[in-house]
């Protein structure tokens, strides 16, 4: 399933550890409907967690990154390189 912008935004400012009322704070937003965000963000990405939430938006923005750069197959050098691949 696709994120809507807000999700998108949510997403991208829990995968640098920020709490739920951080979130709220810098996009304008009460903690309520980050909450909601997160729990959407959840259920469309089958994901169980913050972490795994961070994880995946994380592991998104490196292959997209490795892409943009001309190098689709620099990221798998980085996991081989760290022992992941």
């Amino acid at each position: 399933m696709v994120l809507t912008a807000a999700e998108e935004r949510v997403l991208e400012l829990l995968s640098l550890s920020r709490t739920n009322k951080e979130i709220a704070s810098v996009l304008g937003i009460s903690p309520a409907t980050v909450k909601r965000h997160i729990e959407n963000i959840f259920r469309k990405l089958g994901l169980r967690n913050r972490v795994e939430a961070a994880i995946y938006a994380l592991s998104r923005d490196a292959c997209c990154a490795a892409i943009r750069s001309g190098c689709r197959l620099e990221l798998w050098r980085r996991r081989w390189e760290s022992g992941e691949a």
